[in-house]
């Protein structure tokens, strides 16, 4: 009998949090249900905000720099009248005071497609706000010497430190945190952006940054997938390879992002590293199904938006166009393709590649339910 009144009285709970449940999904298919294909594929984009701006030519990021973009010009609000956005990352060349980088994200965010408005804030040597000088914030030296202190309240401080200030300009994502383990002390790339190269150290930072991020109210984003802490490349120039195994990797870096995926982190950003004795081929991750879909989703059962790195990046170009690897990265499972160069050019290839049924409109309303889902997290 009692067994009967303690299993009635959690009844309500069931049903309510059950009903909670199903009135998410079906507000996001209703939301779903009223956008054109073209808004769709748009959600699929964050970029910087010099794609939308024509006249300007680049071929790697610091081609950017000299242009200085910090505000909304009569050109980018034309391409976005064709040309809708899901985000938008603004760099260091982007941002100069507190005042100027309000005002720029109050014009970006009447964009059409309502982008999310994101940046890389990890802290220490990649911290596009605290490495200004004009803002008064938290500095920090760098993961690794947070993670040398193996206390992880030091990683949930800081990250809420960090998203407390991102939070007040104006930022809805920070990708940060590093998840990948410095295991290889030639890495050119990760170092000290890394909390460790013990990966039971690293773990618990990871899963304490990600908690203090979000009682900022900041978004964020586990990187690299499936980690960048064992090559000796970068992938912003070329080809960068792992040779571990998947066994290898459960046993190092998968520590960290399952400690990151247990913490809550909605968003995964894929590396564009070669794993061939995962994927049994030197595709990078970020075009691998195998990595994102089989390893990714089916193994460590993530269920939130996967990002790809940028795809501007070196690892990418060298090897595809823009529009091949767009699309070779959506089939391969990615929801989210960062950072592409001519915005408006691979936007029609993905929309061609749909009307033509290379990729199934049902496989970008995959991606869309997802980001429909990480924008109700958003701004609450």
């Amino acid at each position: 009998m009692r067994r009967l009144l303690v299993f009635l009285a959690a009844l309500p709970l069931c049903f309510s949090s059950c009903a909670a449940g199903g009135g998410e999904e079906a507000r996001i298919e209703r939301q779903l249900k009223k956008m054109t294909l073209r808004e769709k594929i748009g959600q699929l984009f964050i970029v910087r905000p010099e794609a939308f701006d024509p006249e300007i030519q680049w071929t790697t990021g610091e081609d950017l720099v000299p242009y200085a973009i910090r505000s909304v010009n009569a050109r980018m609000a034309a391409t976005n009248e064709q040309y809708p956005v899901g985000g938008i990352l603004l760099y260091g060349h982007n941002i100069d005071t507190p005042e100027q980088v309000k005002k720029f994200i109050g014009e970006l965010r009447k964009f059409k497609g309502q982008p999310l408005i994101c940046i890389d804030e990890e802290g220490g040597r990649v911290a596009r706000i605290a490495n200004n000088p004009n803002f008064n914030v938290p500095k920090y030296r760098s993961m690794a010497a947070i993670g040398s202190t193996e206390n992880p309240q030091n990683a949930y401080n800081a990250a809420f430190a960090i998203g407390s200030y991102l939070k007040e300009y104006g930022f809805d994502i920070d990708f940060a945190p590093v998840a990948d383990v410095n295991t290889n002390p030639e890495n050119i790339i990760i170092g000290a952006r890394a909390f460790s190269d013990n990966p039971a150290i690293a773990a618990p930072m990871v899963a304490q940054y990600v908690k203090g991020l979000q009682a900022a109210g900041i978004v964020s984003c586990l990187k690299h997938f499936p980690g960048h802490g064992d090559t000796y490349a970068d992938t912003h120039l070329g080809y960068a390879v792992s040779h571990k195994t998947w066994e290898e990797m459960l046993g190092c870096e998968m520590l960290t992002f399952k400690a990151g995926i247990a913490a809550g982190v909605p968003m995964i950003m894929s590396a564009h590293i070669s794993a061939p004795k995962v994927t049994g081929s030197e595709i990078p991750s970020t075009l691998s199904p195998v990595i994102l879909q089989e390893k990714l989703r089916g193994e460590l059962g993530f269920q939130g938006v996967i990002i790809t790195d940028g795809m501007e990046m070196g690892a990418i170009t060298q090897q595809f166009s823009s529009e091949e690897a767009a699309i070779r990265a959506i089939q391969a499972g990615a929801d989210i393709l960062l950072g592409t160069r001519d915005y408006p050019k691979v936007f029609d290839a993905v929309l061609k590649a749909v009307e033509d049924g290379v990729i199934t409109e049902s496989r970008i309303d995959e991606s869309v339910r997802r980001i429909l889902k990480l924008r109700a997290q958003v701004r609450k």
